[in-house]
């Protein structure tokens, strides 16, 4: 039997809604602002100023400039961060993956001192110099390589990938063993299966990371043709310096630009969508994904 509810219950409830779609507008205001700062004229913009909720009149014309009048620029830089977070996420879970897995070994001598190795980079660190002067002698500069070698394990996230493989029952090796199963059989048929809420959870964060990394690019990197999104991003985003207006002279065509901020939004909404996409098909393994890898040391 239903039970109705009080009047103080519903009054709650009601509150709990109204505070509710509050906060949620609160986040979205902003995204829905620059969306439609992307979408309006170089008319509207001087008429109505900077970001806009509701466009008048739309248009594309900051995206036809984006993608129309670049010289391929954008086309180019999309495709350097599509095969650095793709190539580099899978890279990246393939050597953070087997680094766990030997780590998580409870038989494994020396364990404790090789995760002392594993743990010293995350408190010191080499600096820029000592870097570049590794990069260097590796060939690495000037290639897309710089944005994936140098990082393919994370120490903070193979601990935790470490920790989640140490709660999976040491009894489904054993029992695989005994059906004559050897390590590599074990790894791919029992533990693969088992992590893959760590696995998705860290391969996001891994590809956040590529997805939004530019520094390292914008550094080692002299040839423009190597220029991920990111740093085609920060370029636009700094119109407002004659520097930068020139280096954007030389990446782009040199044809009247739409209005700096309805060109920002624009890039903004470009750089950031395709990432926010990946979210929902992997909300679920966050969670769980998480806890579990942060229970045991």
């Amino acid at each position: 039997m239903r039970i109705k509810a009080t009047p103080m219950e519903r009054l709650f409830y009601l509150g709990n809604y109204v505070f509710l779609i509050v906060v949620s507008l609160m986040f979205l205001i902003p995204f829905i602002s620059v969306l439609s700062t992307s979408f309006i004229s170089t008319a509207e913009w001087a008429r109505r100023g900077n970001f806009v909720l509701i466009p008048e009149a739309p248009t594309l014309e900051a995206y036809q400039f984006l993608f129309g009048g670049s010289k391929g620029t954008v086309f180019n830089a999309y495709k350097i961060t599509m095969f650095r977070t793709i190539v580099g996420t899978i890279l990246c879970l393939t050597f953070t993956g087997l680094g766990a897995y030997v780590l998580a070994r409870r038989n494994l001598p020396g364990r404790t001192f090789m995760t002392l190795l594993v743990f010293i980079p995350m408190v010191f660190s080499g600096g820029l110099i000592p870097f570049y002067l590794v990069v260097d002698r590796l060939r690495l500069t000037n290639t897309v390589w710089i944005m994936i070698t140098p990082f393919l394990v994370n120490p903070w996230w193979l601990l935790i990938m470490r920790n989640f493989l140490m709660t999976i029952p040491v009894e489904l090796e054993e029992a695989a063993l005994m059906d004559g199963a050897n390590p590599l059989t074990v790894l791919i048929r029992v533990y693969l299966p088992l992590s893959m809420p760590a696995l998705t959870t860290i391969g996001l964060f891994y590809a956040v990371w590529h997805w939004n990394g530019w520094f390292y690019a914008a550094v080692f990197n002299s040839n423009r043709d190597l220029y991920p999104i990111q740093v085609i991003l920060r370029s636009i985003l700094y119109l407002g310096d004659a520097s930068y207006r020139g280096d954007l002279g030389i990446m782009f065509e040199p044809e009247m630009m739409p209005p700096a901020q309805t060109l920002k939004a624009a890039m903004i909404i470009v750089t950031t969508v395709p990432i926010l996409l990946v979210y929902p098909f992997i909300q679920r393994y966050f969670v769980k994904g998480m806890l579990i890898g942060g229970v045991k040391g």
